[in-house]
């Protein structure tokens, strides 16, 4: 694994652009950088694909405890919703995708920070934006990357699971939230092609037929199955969040995804894998000494982080996300590239682990304006 230096496709803005990334700049710096890519060997994408599918394989177990156990108190799920949870894990509702983060040097096991398991952004870039700008610079070379066929594959088993009309919201203030409007079109697109018929709705617009006890969207046409990028412990708490337990519509991510989604799960994995290599170990307990870093259950985007290095605070970000907390040891694989931390995105579509898209940033955080920078594959 190594960082090179390289020059950017003239237009590069425009090339993006073409596939969809509008946010390749965000506050006058890029978001998108070509400056500089990753090159990983066969044998570091082979160790990075069996961490992802070995860790997906770990969370699934993990649900399954989670229910049988009624463990819903440590994931703050409400409890009225506790039986939606167990319904829809015991029908087998279909999840699409999820991207687990991870810290590598090349040298070492690549480790867990966090999963995304609910709405995961940055898949544009990933699936699409990195491969053609791979195709641009080498036509022969290679990469990390099936997401897209994946995606369209998953869809074609959501439809073979129930074949109705798939909704797709998401916030759509084009100001401070067009990824999340993107993304949402971008899998639209992808359920499209697997045959899918659709249509995108905002999700404030999002209604409620008292009469026909249903969700429906501003025509008033039933929602039947729904790709929703708002996380869940948000959709429990709106004012229609009842009405969840009441309607009839399908949701992708399904409801079991508010066990997956919630940081809770990185010290009941290492509780139950040790001596994984993949892991990191944590606690629901603050940690006396030591280098570790100090996380909201429900934070997103690298928001309200607490880095601790010696025993001492190295770094904190701001946010508007409180506590509970878990805490999760400093992974001394984040080591820094030409002064860059590297953190990479691996992606799970349909239970594959498929591809993956690399954010860095100056500091010891990833945020959401942290730069996402494209790989390839050497041999």
């Amino acid at each position: 694994m190594r960082r090179l230096t390289i020059d950017p496709r003239p237009n590069w803005q425009k090339r993006v652009e073409e596939y969809g990334l509008f946010y390749h700049t965000l506050r006058d710096e890029p978001y998108w950088d070509e400056t500089a890519c990753y090159q990983f060997t066969n044998y570091e994408i082979d160790t990075i694909e069996l961490a992802t599918q070995t860790l997906h394989e770990m969370c699934m177990e993990l649900v399954q405890e989670v229910i049988d156990k009624r463990m819903f108190g440590l994931f703050y799920i409400p409890q009225e919703f506790e039986e939606f949870v167990i319904r829809s894990w015991e029908a087998r509702e279909p999840s699409v995708y999820g991207r687990f983060d991870l810290a590598f040097d090349g040298v070492s096991s690549p480790r867990m920070l966090e999963y995304n398991a609910d709405t995961p952004t940055a898949l544009v870039e990933a699936a699409v934006a990195q491969w053609f700008w791979l195709k641009d610079v080498d036509e022969r070379g290679d990469q990390f990357n099936s997401i897209h066929e994946r995606l369209i594959d998953a869809w074609k088993h959501v439809l073979e699971v129930d074949g109705g009309p798939i909704h797709f919201a998401s916030l759509t203030d084009e100001l401070n939230t067009p990824e999340d409007y993107i993304t949402a079109e971008y899998m639209r697109d992808t359920a499209i092609q697997a045959g899918a018929k659709t249509c995108f709705i905002p999700i404030r617009d999002i209604g409620w037929n008292h009469p026909q006890r249903s969700f429906v969207d501003n025509t008033g046409f039933p929602i039947h199955r729904c790709f929703k990028l708002y996380p869940w412990e948000w959709l429990v708490k709106e004012e229609f969040g009842p009405q969840l337990l009441m309607g009839q519509t399908k949701w992708v991510e399904p409801a079991w995804k508010m066990i997956l989604s919630c940081k809770s799960i990185l010290p009941l994995l290492h509780e139950r894998h040790p001596n994984s290599p993949f892991l990191l170990p944590a606690s629901f307990d603050p940690l006396q000494s030591g280098n570790y870093v100090k996380k909201p259950i429900h934070g997103r985007e690298g928001a309200n982080i607490e880095v601790v290095l010696g025993g001492k605070l190295a770094h904190r970000t701001d946010g508007e996300y409180g506590g509970p907390y878990i805490y999760q040891q400093f992974a001394k694989e984040l080591k820094p590239h030409d002064g860059r931390y590297p953190v990479l995105g691996s992606w799970i579509v349909n239970g594959v682990a498929c591809g993956m898209g690399i954010r860095e940033d100056s500091s010891l955080v990833t945020g959401n304006t942290s730069r996402f920078v494209p790989h390839q594959m050497v041999g």
